[in-house]
C-alpha cells in the first residue's frame, strides 16, 4: 500500500472516530448548558476559531508543503526560522487581542476568565502548527491521527469528569467547557512537542543546511499569507451568509420567525446530516498537501494524476452513496434523529452542494500542492460571489423562498469545483478526462 493511501486509511479512520465523540460531546455540552446556554458557548466559538486560524498562520500548510519538497538537510534551519516566526506572531497578536479585549466591551456579561483563555489559546496553537506542519511534511500522518484523536477524547474525559462529579452556574458551566476545549488543545500541544523532540534528537547529528532568510520568508509567506486570507474569507462568508439568508426569505413572504425556522431546518439538520461524511475530504486535503507538493518537487507528473485519480473515484465512492442515502431515507434520518420530517425535503434539494463540496476540499489540496493558492483564494471569492446573488435573486421569489436559496447554494458548489478542476488540468496540460494532451 503506498505512503498516500496508508496515511489517508489511518486518518480516516481516526476522523470516523473523532467525530463519533464530538457527537458526544455536544450531546454532555446541550445537557449540562441548556438551550441558552448552548447559544451563548457557540457564540463565543466563532471567535475562538478566528484566533486559532490567526494564531496558527496557516503554517501546517506551508511547512509541510517546505519539508515535503526539500532534503532533510534543510528541514533544521527551517524548523529554527519557524520558532522566531511563531514567537513574532505571538506578541504582536497578544499585543492586539489585549488592547481589543481591554478597550472593548467583547465579553463583557460573560465569565471574567474567557479573555484570559483566548489569550492562551495563541501559543499553544502557534507552537504546536510548526510541530503539525514537521509531521504532515516528513509523511508521519499516524502522529497527526493520534493528536485529532487526543484531542476529542480529552476533552470529552474532562468534561465527563468535572460536570458528573461537580455543579456550576451557567457563566461557570460555560467557562469550564471552553476550559476543555482548550486543555485538549494543551494536552496536543504537549503530545506533538514530545514526539517532535524525539524525532530530531534522532537526526541533530545529520548534516544540516540553512537557506537564506529571505528564501524562508518567502516559503512560509507566499503559502501561509493567501491560505490565511482564504480560511478568514470561509469565515466571514459563514457568518453572513445566516444574514443573507434570513433576509432573502423574509423578501419572500415570510415572516421572521418563519424564516428563521426554515433556515433552523437548513443549517442545523441537513447541513449537519448531509456534511458527516467530509472529515473523509479532509483527511484526504491533510495527506494530499505534502504527497503532491513532493511530486511537483521531482516533477512527477505521472504521480500527481495517478492521485488525482484515485481521489476523484474515492470521492465518488463514497458521496455518491451518501446523497442516495440522503435522497432515500433522509425522512427516517431526520424524523428519528432531529423530530423534523420536513427537513428531509431540504436534505434531498442539497445534494449536489454535498457531493460538490467533498469533491472540493481534495482539489484544494492538488492547488496548494502545484503552488497555485492564489488561485484557489480567487475561485472561493467569485463562487462566493456568484452564490449570494443567486441566493438573494432566486431566494427573493416568492414561488421559491428556500428553494431558491438552495439552487443558489448548490451552484456555488458546483462553480467552485469547476474552477478548482479545470484549473488543475489546465496545469497539468491533461483533458477533462485526465489524459495528456498531445501537443502539435
Amino acid at each position: 500500500m503506498s505512503v498516500f493511501l496508508r496515511g489517508t486509511l489511518v486518518l480516516i479512520a481516526t476522523a470516523f472516530v473523532g467525530e463519533c465523540l464530538e457527537f458526544v460531546i455536544n450531546m454532555i455540552l446541550a445537557r449540562e448548558l441548556g438551550e441558552a446556554g448552548l447559544g451563548t458557548y457557540m457564540s463565543i466559538l466563532p471567535t475562538v476559531f478566528l484566533i486559532v486560524i490567526l494564531s496558527s498562520m496557516e503554517l501546517p500548510i506551508s511547512l509541510s508543503k517546505f519539508f515535503a519538497e526539500r532534503e532533510e538537510r534543510y528541514h533544521r534551519g527551517m524548523l529554527h526560522y519557524a520558532f522566531r516566526f511563531a514567537v513574532i506572531t505571538i506578541i504582536v497578536l497578544l499585543l492586539i487581542l489585549t488592547f481589543i479585549l481591554s478597550s472593548t466591551p467583547l465579553f463583557q456579561g460573560y465569565h471574567p476568565g474567557i479573555p484570559w483563555l483566548i489569550l492562551l489559546v495563541v501559543p499553544i496553537v502557534a507552537f504546536t502548527s510548526i510541530t503539525r506542519g514537521y509531521f504532515m511534511g516528513i509523511q508521519q500522518m499516524g502522529k497527526i491521527a493520534a493528536a485529532n484523536f487526543l484531542r476529542k477524547g480529552i476533552q470529552l474525559l474532562l468534561l465527563i469528569s468535572i460536570y458528573h462529579f461537580l455543579s456550576f452556574g451557567i457563566d461557570t458551566s460555560i467557562f469550564i467547557a471552553l476550559c476543555t476545549l482548550i486543555a485538549s488543545e494543551a494536552f496536543v500541544f504537549a503530545y506533538l512537542l514530545h514526539a517532535y523532540f524525539i524525532e530530531i534528537k534522532g537526526k541533530r547529528k545529520n548534516k544540516h543546511i540553512n537557506l537564506s532568510q529571505v528564501e524562508m520568508r518567502n516559503s512560509i509567506l507566499s503559502v501561509s499569507v493567501p491560505t490565511t486570507i482564504l480560511r478568514i474569507f470561509h469565515a466571514f462568508t459563514h457568518a453572513i451568509q445566516p444574514f443573507l439568508i434570513k433576509w432573502t426569505l423574509i423578501q419572500s413572504g415570510m415572516n421572521g420567525i418563519e424564516a428563521n425556522e426554515h433556515f433552523g431546518m437548513v443549517a442545523g439538520i441537513a447541513l449537519t446530516i448531509g456534511f458527516f461524511p467530509a472529515f473523509i475530504a479532509f483527511s484526504m486535503l491533510i495527506v494530499l498537501i505534502p504527497t503532491i507538493s513532493e511530486k511537483v518537487s521531482s516533477n512527477d507528473i505521472t504521480g500527481i494524476l495517478t492521485h488525482l485519480k484515485q481521489v476523484m473515484w474515492m470521492t465518488l465512492g463514497y458521496g455518491i452513496p451518501a446523497v442516495f442515502i440522503y435522497y432515500y431515507i433522509g425522512d427516517y434520518i431526520t424524523e428519528t434523529f432531529f423530530h423534523s420530517l420536513y427537513s428531509a425535503y431540504y436534505l434531498k434539494l442539497l445534494w449536489p452542494y454535498f457531493l460538490f463540496h467533498f469533491l472540493v476540499l481534495p482539489l484544494q489540496a492538488f492547488l496548494i500542492g502545484l503552488g497555485l493558492v492564489k488561485d484557489a483564494l480567487l475561485h472561493t471569492i467569485w463562487s462566493s460571489i456568484f452564490s449570494f446573488s443567486f441566493i438573494y435573486l432566486l431566494g427573493s421569489e416568492l414561488q421559491l423562498g428556500m428553494e431558491g436559496v438552495i439552487m443558489g447554494m448548490n451552484a456555488g458548489a458546483v462553480l467552485i469545483t469547476l474552477l478548482h478542476y479545470f484549473t488543475i488540468c489546465r496545469e497539468l496540460e491533461t483533458t477533462l478526462w485526465l489524459k495528456p494532451m498531445i501537443k502539435m
